[in-house]
């Protein structure tokens, strides 16, 4: 009886080896979903989502593998305390990355909206430039750049001459009617503007 017993624990240890295999595959896994969808902002970097979810799983597992192994041991007492632990880390590190995925879809509505208000105000820019601007601006339409002052609110929208030495640049005011929401902003280029905001 005492000679089963390795191979029992063996069994078990084999049965039992989940942890560090789905820590690896769960953090890539997070940072593909972070990267899809940032649980912040309109966009995440795959490394920066892969350290999210590295740091997150570490937590998890530090903080909660062990009580919840306890639970697993209660239900199932035959089981050894090691192999109960790295169960309870396995699923920990499952829970991260669906909380992951239910935080980014959660705030997948913000990312759509915002992308909606940016076209909007670019289609008012676009409208009102080729209604307006001089006819050397009026070419440059298809290569408009739009800076977010105050989204989703306020936009600064510049056109080019042919040569992109000249702009002719807009504000949008998206609260506004839409023929009351755009008014003529000088011809300093967005670049300057972000240079100088920075």
């Amino acid at each position: 009886m005492d000679a089963a017993r390795p191979f029992v624990r063996l069994r078990w240890r084999l049965r039992g080896a989940w942890l560090w295999p789905s820590f690896v595959l769960l953090s890539v896994a997070d940072a593909v979903i972070v990267q899809a969808l940032p649980l912040t902002g309109d966009s995440a970097s795959l490394v920066g989502g892969w350290l999210l979810g590295v740091v997150l799983n570490l937590l998890a597992i530090v903080l909660l593998s062990g009580p919840l192994g306890r639970l697993l041991r209660r239900a199932r007492p035959d089981m050894p305390r090691l192999v109960a632990r790295n169960y309870a880390g396995a699923l920990v590190t499952g829970g991260v990355t669906l909380a992951l995925l239910a935080g980014g879809l959660a705030h997948q509505h913000v990312v759509t909206a915002d992308q909606n208000a940016l076209q909007d105000a670019t289609a008012r820019a676009e409208t009102f430039i080729g209604e307006h601007a001089p006819p050397q601006f009026q070419a440059g339409l298809t290569h408009l750049s739009t800076y977010e002052v105050q989204p989703p609110d306020i936009y600064r929208t510049c056109a080019s001459n042919p040569s992109g030495t000249r702009f002719y640049c807009v504000v949008v005011r998206r609260g506004l009617p839409f023929n009351r929401s755009v008014r003529y902003d000088g011809s300093e280029s967005n670049g300057l503007l972000e240079q100088g905001s920075s």
